[in-house]
């Protein structure tokens, strides 16, 4: 007996015993050099008051469910020192029915936590500004398509309509001058193609007018005859359910890896597939190519669908070998409801 009594005296842990009606019945040394109050005070006191407000609510809770039998096991929670500090405590309790109290033992965490919630904060501020990049470059590539499309767009259409003019007036034209026409119009209709091509992949305003869904199968179509790539787009989700945010992010993370399969993977078939699992929304694109190398996988493409998957707390998952390649990207509930 006195072995314990000097263990309980001596450990640097936080040891109490409380009683039902939430007072200070015992306590050891380390306690009061914790909070920097006396033995005195703080049984004088319950001791909720010694609880920081924020966790009050949250700890009353978790007494009530130890004085009915259920242990507390690993219980984080803050209390006030004296000088107003704040002290992080990890709990073990079980409570005592014959003895109507509660034997308690705590470690001081605040170090641990104190790091944990920086690590968390700059986790947030990294996202932050991942989004911001993110909004700024959505931005500038809707700016981008603008202008190509009314300006560049318009120029070519002009010049082609000029040239198909000039053709249609081209009696008494040398041989040479008509072939050359005729090359100039070909080139013309294949640069108001490209200014619309690539003024679509800048800007995926369609989401907003057709929906997410109908916008993959457009992208998939043009995708497979740009690239000669067969190009399947399976779904199954509720559209409603996801923000224009979230939306926009899986159109371009789909973007991104088709054009890792087209200009990596050397595949000749992909399958996109978004669909509602148990464990969130899904969105894998799997190619049969050859599979990707360590360059591949450090690629700009790789690089902007983990920032885009950071952005909306995301995980993205690349699984590669001989027989092709899959990259998914996977949504918690909560973090893919419109909002």
């Amino acid at each position: 007996m006195e072995d314990l009594f000097t263990l309980f005296e001596m450990t640097p842990d936080l040891v109490c015993i409380v009683s039902k009606e939430g007072y200070f019945k015992k306590i050891n040394p380390a306690v009061s050099r914790k909070l920097h109050y006396t033995e005195a005070e703080l049984m004088a006191r319950p001791v909720s008051d010694f609880i920081h407000p924020d966790d009050k609510a949250l700890t009353a809770k978790a007494r009530a469910g130890l004085l009915e039998s259920q242990p507390l096991l690993n219980f984080q929670n803050r209390y006030l020192t004296r000088n107003g500090n704040t002290v992080w405590l990890e709990w073990t309790s079980i409570y005592l029915p014959d003895a109507e109290t509660v034997f308690a033992i705590a470690k001081d965490i605040t170090p641990r936590k104190l790091s944990e919630l920086e690590l968390s904060e700059n986790v947030r501020n990294l996202r932050q500004l991942t989004t911001q990049i993110k909004h700024q470059s959505e931005k500038e590539r809707q700016q981008l398509a603008g202008e190509l499309h009314e300006d560049l767009g318009q120029l070519a259409t002009s010049i082609k309509m000029k040239i198909e003019w000039l053709s249609e007036q081209q009696h008494g034209l040398s041989p040479q001058l008509e072939r050359l026409l005729d090359q100039t119009l070909a080139s013309a209709n294949l640069l108001v193609n490209k200014i619309r091509k690539v003024s679509y992949a800048l800007s995926p305003a369609n989401i907003s007018l057709l929906g997410l869904n109908a916008s993959l199968q457009l992208l998939c179509a043009d995708y497979a005859t740009h690239t000669g790539i067969a190009c399947r787009y399976k779904s199954r989700f509720r559209e409603e359910n996801f923000s224009d945010e979230v939306k926009v992010d899986l159109y371009r993370v789909c973007q991104e890896a088709l054009q890792n399969a087209w200009q990596q993977a050397a595949a000749s078939e992909v399958t996109v597939f978004l669909r509602q699992t148990s464990r969130g929304l899904s969105l894998t694109v799997t190619d049969n190519g050859t599979g990707l190398n360590a360059t591949a996988k450090k690629s700009s493409c790789i690089d902007v669908m983990k920032a885009r998957a950071l952005s909306i707390n995301g995980k993205l998952t690349i699984k590669t070998g001989a027989d092709g390649t899959t990259i998914g990207l996977l949504l918690a509930h909560h973090c893919a409801v419109a909002g």
